[in-house]
């Protein structure tokens, strides 16, 4: 064995390891063409609109309650005036919550609702939904209200977080910081000015970034979060500096080592 064949031997070992760490490093990060996907045609409507197997809590109130019991089930009307319905602009989870009967949505888009019979979610968003059951209500009741909320309201949260995963939202409303809060934080690995949030309105998918290091960002229009919203913490380059470090590195570094030795015995003889 000559001196070339050696040097060929060990660059051709680094060269295999090295296209191992690139190529993981390279799967590090989700939704890499996140920039194009945002931008393409409209889909088939996900969360924007009713789905089936939504549970919705809905809960009619007037001005004179006994009128309104038949259509909250086996609410009385003492049960409905001490419940505290907020408004649907309210900064925190704790100021929306609502209480009142529960409806599934079944197969066909279809709940059955008391009086009224069955009617029809399909295509329609919860506020359609809501305005067109009011109106249905004026037959009946004379100003009625109607608050509906959606009680297996969901948001994913994904990246650099402490506890990455799907969430339920019991109040039906949230915020961006409430939504990290409830994955335990951004770990130290995450940007803090890149927060993509992932939208689907009216079909369409949209997306924000946002920069949590700059207190404007209450302001946008993602920090207040709707259905089905995915939140993507992204790596920052410390995190992608390390994924390059294949974990069987030591092992070829190992290997290398015995073949570098075995190898100068040889030459020596």
């Amino acid at each position: 064995m000559n001196k070339h064949l050696f040097i060929g031997f060990v660059s051709l070992l680094f060269i295999f390891t090295s296209c191992k760490t690139k190529e993981k490093a390279s799967q590090l990060s989700y939704m890499q063409n996140i920039e194009e996907i945002a931008t393409q045609a409209t889909i088939n409507s996900a969360y924007s609109t009713l789905q089936p197997a939504d549970q919705l809590v809905i809960l009619v109130t007037a001005k004179d309650m006994d009128v309104v019991r038949p259509f909250n089930q086996n609410y009385s009307s003492g049960e409905i005036t001490q419940t505290s319905i907020a408004s649907s602009n309210a900064p925190t989870q704790g100021q929306t919550t609502l209480a009142g009967p529960t409806y599934g949505i079944d197969s066909n888009g279809i709940i059955d609702f008391p009086v009224l019979g069955r009617l029809q979610t399909t295509g329609k968003t919860l506020v359609q939904f809501q305005d067109e059951l009011r109106s249905k209500l004026t037959m009946y009741i004379k100003n009625p209200t109607v608050n509906i909320r959606i009680s297996n309201y969901k948001i994913t949260v994904l990246g650099e977080v402490a506890r990455p995963g799907q969430y339920i939202i019991a109040d039906g409303q949230t915020t961006l910081l409430s939504a990290l809060g409830l994955a335990g934080d951004l770990t130290m690995y995450g940007k803090r000015e890149d927060i993509l949030v992932v939208r689907n309105e009216n079909g369409i998918i949209a997306k924000e970034r946002i920069n949590m290091l700059q207190a404007d960002f209450i302001n946008s229009p993602y920090y207040h979060l709707q259905q089905g919203d995915v939140i993507y913490v992204t790596p920052n380059n410390t995190k992608e500096k390390a994924s390059r470090l294949d974990p069987n590195m030591p092992i070829y570094i190992s290997v290398a080592g015995i073949i570098v030795t075995i190898l100068a015995v040889v030459f020596k003889k």
